[in-house]
């Protein structure tokens, strides 16, 4: 099938866009964007997710309020024909400048959330190298290319009447974009398959940080392994770089290393981030100490990251046209239970005298003695 994509001098396969170089059901392509303001009253995570091989594209917003309210709206459609459309029901995103300005829209709805947010990046987009990729019983588990941004937003959200205006002085955002074959989502919730291998512990970080001068980011994937007795890091990419006019070239991060903290009085949501610091070292030798304070968290497993809560999952067929949404009181501990897992803190890092702003995303499940935890 012919789209407007294909008139563009870019293609890498012998075929149209709507088809990718795999058959893989597995196969995402994921915008990725959240705001949050520094003084910790709200923090908002949003997504479009396009499945070629499942004929799916879905979106979702997650908005946590105060540390009380969260409203949850997802939505999904059948992809084909409208493959080159970025809409879902009331969703829409729009590419205003590529690699520096993007904007998400909720139009009105029934869910009592809406809003129209452009993000613009206040460094240029940063390549993850290298890829994530990780084989799994012969068979290729997960490859994907990632590239992430700090970015400053502009415009409102509405929420049950009540509207709040961005600013860039007192609100911060990031944003990712991915692509490739990717272990989440629909996958999880296959019949008729073998359940995927479950390692002894892991943990999973991932952290995008922006001080006025510079700013860094890092993903880390580490694996307790029983037999060796020891931490496998089987991915971890990163880099250090500077806002747009620096004239100032990026440059590769070559270890990180994390010293957290998490509280276990929360009985409905163990292993909480707490804070911590990191060490960064980058390849010409520079190293950076960095102190990291959370002062909101968003939880996205409601919109469709890591189990299906109440139906939904990325990828997952809902039919040519799906809503809902919910607004959760996250204080509740049935709630607070069912929808612990993957989550975002918006944070405050310190660094010498700089103070800056970004999010911390941190999960340790299982077997992890560094941090005190011996199994599941």
């Amino acid at each position: 099938m012919i789209t407007k994509y294909d008139e563009m001098f870019c293609h890498q396969v012998v075929s149209t866009f709507d088809q990718p170089g795999t058959s893989a059901r597995e196969w995402t392509e994921r915008a990725w964007v959240q705001v949050h303001d520094i003084s910790g009253t709200a923090h908002l995570a949003a997504g479009f997710g396009y499945y070629p091989n499942r004929n799916v594209m879905d979106a979702f917003v997650a908005f946590a309020i105060q540390g009380q309210t969260e409203y949850v709206v997802r939505a999904s459609r059948e992809l084909r024909p409208e493959i080159d459309v970025f809409k879902v029901g009331p969703f829409s995103y729009e590419v205003a400048e590529p690699l520096k300005k993007v904007r998400y829209m909720l139009g009105d709805n029934e869910h009592g959330l809406s809003y129209d947010i452009t993000v613009e990046g206040y460094s240029p987009l940063h390549e993850e190298d290298p890829e994530q990729f990780q084989i799994s019983r012969g068979r290729l588990r997960e490859h994907i290319k990632r590239m992430v941004q700090s970015v400053r937003p502009t415009g409102w959200i509405k929420a049950d009447g009540k509207t709040f205006k961005l600013d860039k002085d007192g609100w911060v955002g990031e944003r990712d974009r991915s692509w490739g074959i990717r272990l989440a989502g629909a996958d999880f919730i296959e019949t008729g398959v073998q359940p995927p291998e479950i390692p002894d512990g892991m943990l999973f970080n991932f952290v995008l940080m922006q001080f006025e001068k510079w700013g860094a980011s890092f993903h880390i994937r580490e694996i307790w392994d029983d037999k060796l007795g020891a931490v496998n890091r089987w991915h971890f990419g990163g880099g250090i770089f500077y806002p747009f006019g620096s004239n100032k070239e990026p440059l590769k991060l070559i270890n990180v290393e994390h010293n957290y903290k998490f509280r276990d009085d929360i009985l409905e949501q163990p292993r909480r981030f707490a804070g911590g610091s990191v060490s960064l070292t980058a390849i010409d030798g520079t190293k950076k100490e960095v102190s990291i304070h959370p002062i909101t968290i968003c939880y996205q497993a409601p919109a469709g990251y890591g189990g299906n809560y109440r139906g939904f999952i990325h990828g997952a067929w809902k039919g040519p046209n799906w809503m809902d949404g919910y607004k959760l009181d996250i204080n509740n501990p049935e709630v607070m239970r069912d929808i612990w897992g993957y989550c975002d803190y918006g944070s405050e890092f310190q660094c010498s005298n700089e103070v800056g702003h970004g999010t911390t995303e941190l999960m340790v499940v299982g077997k992890y003695p560094k941090y005190g935890y011996q199994s599941y």
